[in-house]
């Protein structure tokens, strides 16, 4: 009974979807105000039936209901709880379901804290955002409708892919989807600028709170992603740059792009066409993602499906909007002529060139993941494209990126002096360069990466507490008004911070890090970077849905115990399925990495050993820079959009 509710819900929420995506819009267009009100409660009803849908299929999967077939394709009844309702999310059908619930989400936040937003302009975004909606309920009502029945239910399910049994993969999705479907709402914002025919100040305004909140879910759930990689795989690595890795990465480059181009909208009404551009293209890159990992074009480890069928109709999506989204920029060029002027030494210049950098490296990114695909298809050529061509295309562009930022932060508006705006960084430099020449000459192999890498973090994260610091203007009470600087100034800080933070660990963990691969035997000792590692024991042990070869491990340094570690391989019967689970000892400055692996011939144990430095300083910069979004989205000033807007006597009509 409560699957054909869910069911029924969903079908009714697409109905909603379909009324809301038309009636507000004619509203705003004819400016009749009961139709355009009907924009808000249509937002909120479809958002609720969307959530008592979802809700009812994870009570499905709660109390394993096997005659659900998704239930039974992806859940087992010994499965943990925590995994039982992360098996929602974790297959196709789930997963869009997710989808939309996050699409009427954001429609219906807009609908709730909008109140400032002029009637017509926020009829049009919820009626886009529909729209939206409408698309992806058909997807899932005609081609992955998640509540099919089983004519005989099983006695038992065939248990989720144990690779996604795990808290990192658990959570790493809500996440990921929030920043995915949350650029939907800046596309609708921007569809509906469009439609207006005015883009400014105001809209620049409305629009960062939302581009920010994406960007933000997006950080979390890459870096979530990256941290379950690198611990999960047994491979050591943090990114690998897998297609679907790839398609999380590149919206986020492109939303990173968007919230500074929307700064530069809001303070001096300019860049509007790049910040239009932007909001359509980051929407588009995040169907590109839904595509690529389900359409079962690429493989992926983590790809959802590989239907064609599906993939065509994510496909046709992806024309309609990207196509309609582009032709109607290109129609209204004329309306988002920019009103500030600035020279090239400015901090709009800078923007302009982070914009640039930022668009360019998505770019190189898209044509990686890409090109075996077009290779194949249009040359009969199997090519892989791997790590190599992506670290030597993207990674000069993340120099000049990291070079510049805090320049621009310093650098005022419209014009400036660019002696005169770097004066107070000079200190921040010397000692940047200073911490990359130290690690030059400390290291064995005489590698630049490392300290490269070094010399950007340090030099972003001083830059940041300069910039900060000449915020509070001179004379006394300096720390004073330190503590009253508005959080978005934190923010900003923290964030490029964080971007530091990240730099340093990734140049760190691959000049320097050591890799040990040996066979061992119990009892044996070894010694890897310094550290000296025991393998005292190796176990079978039993898990609630899976068997388990334990090692235990002793881990310690100049003759003085560190910890005990317990590295184990699992196989899951009812998936048939082995999965390794690394061990880590973890510190401030380095990581201790082991995995055991199969038993050899002589009785030994292969084990895979290694020392990862500064390996937690990626994950911490990510970390930072969701905090950083996190204290810009707390900022008053985001969360109250322009007063003086409202009372517009135009507002809501469109541009002849």
């Amino acid at each position: 009974m409560i699957t054909e509710i869910g069911h029924f819900a969903l079908i009714l929420a697409f109905f909603v979807a379909a009324v809301q995506a038309v009636i507000p819009l004619v509203g705003a267009h004819k400016r009749w105000p009961g139709w355009m009100a009907v924009a808000e409660p249509a937002a909120t009803a479809q958002f609720l039936l969307t959530a008592l849908s979802f809700a009812a299929l994870t009570y499905a999967f709660v109390v394993s209901d096997f005659s659900l077939r998704l239930v039974t394709l992806n859940s087992h009844s010994d499965k943990p709880l925590l995994y039982k309702i992360t098996g929602v999310w974790g297959n196709h059908e789930g997963s869009m379901l997710l989808w939309v619930l996050i699409v009427t989400l954001f429609g219906a936040s807009v609908a709730w804290f909008g109140s400032n937003l002029p009637p017509g302009l926020k009829a049009r975004v919820l009626s886009v955002q529909a729209m939206i909606g409408v698309a992806f309920f058909a997807f899932i009502l005609f081609t992955s409708n998640p509540f099919l029945r089983m004519a005989v239910p099983p006695f038992d399910g065939q248990d989720l892919n144990p690779l996604l049994q795990d808290p990192g993969l658990a959570f790493h999705p809500p996440f990921l989807y929030l920043g995915y479907v949350g650029l939907s709402m800046t596309f609708s914002f921007a569809i509906a600028a469009l439609i207006e025919g005015r883009v400014d100040a105001a809209w620049g305004r409305w629009v960062r709170p939302y581009t920010l909140a994406a960007w933000m879910f997006l950080t979390v759930g890459i870096g979530l992603g990256s941290w379950w990689a690198y611990y999960e795989l047994g491979w050591g690595g943090f990114w690998f740059w897998d297609p679907v890795e790839n398609a999380s990465f590149m919206p986020w480059l492109i939303a990173a792009a968007l919230l500074h181009s929307a700064v530069v909208v809001e303070k001096r009404e300019s860049l509007k066409s790049w910040t239009i551009l932007l909001a359509i293209i980051a929407f588009g890159f995040s169907m590109v993602g839904a595509f690529i990992t389900r359409s079962g074009i690429i493989t992926s480890v983590h790809a959802f499906a590989t239907d064609p069928e599906r993939g065509m109709f994510l496909l046709l999506i992806l024309a309609v909007f990207m196509l309609g989204g582009l032709t109607m920029f290109a129609a209204r060029a004329n309306a988002m002529q920019a009103k500030g002027v600035f020279a090239p030494v400015s901090r709009e210049g800078v923007l302009v060139i982070n914009n640039i950098l930022l668009g360019v490296s998505a770019f190189v990114v898209f044509v990686g993941t890409i090109w075996p695909l077009v290779s194949e298809m249009a040359f009969d050529r199997k090519l892989s494209v791997g790590a190599p061509f992506f670290n030597m295309a993207f990674t000069p562009f993340m120099l000049v990126l990291g070079l510049i930022l805090p320049v621009g932060a310093m650098l005022p508006w419209k014009r400036a002096n660019l002696g005169r705006a770097i004066k107070p960084l000079r200190g921040a430099f010397a000692l940047s360069l200073a911490i990359g020449v130290l690690a030059y000459a400390m290291q064995t192999g005489r590698s630049g990466l490392g300290p490269v890498g070094l010399f950007l973090g340090a030099w972003l994260i001083s830059g940041a507490m300069v910039d900060l610091w000449s915020r509070t203007g001179r004379g006394a009470n300096r720390l004073g008004r330190l503590r009253r600087l508005p959080r978005a100034d934190w923010g900003k800080a923290m964030a490029h911070g964080g971007l530091g933070v990240t730099m340093a660990g990734i140049a760190a963990m691959l000049a320097w890090e050591a890799e040990d691969i040996r066979v061992v035997q119990v009892g044996e000792t070894f010694e890897v970077a310094g550290f000296t590692l025991t393998l005292d024991d190796v176990r079978k042990i039993d898990g609630p849905n899976y068997d388990s070869t334990q090692g235990v491990v002793t881990l310690s340094s100049d003759g003085r115990e560190i910890s005990t570690m317990y590295p184990e391989k699992r196989f899951y019967p009812v998936a048939k399925m082995p999965t390794t689970e690394a061990a880590l000892d973890i510190g401030f400055l380095r990581d201790v990495y082991v995995v055991i692996g199969d038993p050899q011939n002589n009785g030994g144990w292969a084990m895979r050993t290694y020392y990862k430095p500064l390996a937690n300083w990626i994950w911490g910069g990510t970390i930072l820079m969701a905090i950083g979004g996190l204290l810009s989205l707390s900022d008053r000033r985001y969360r109250v959009a322009a007063g003086a807007r409202r009372a517009a006597p135009s507002q809501g009509v469109p541009a002849e």
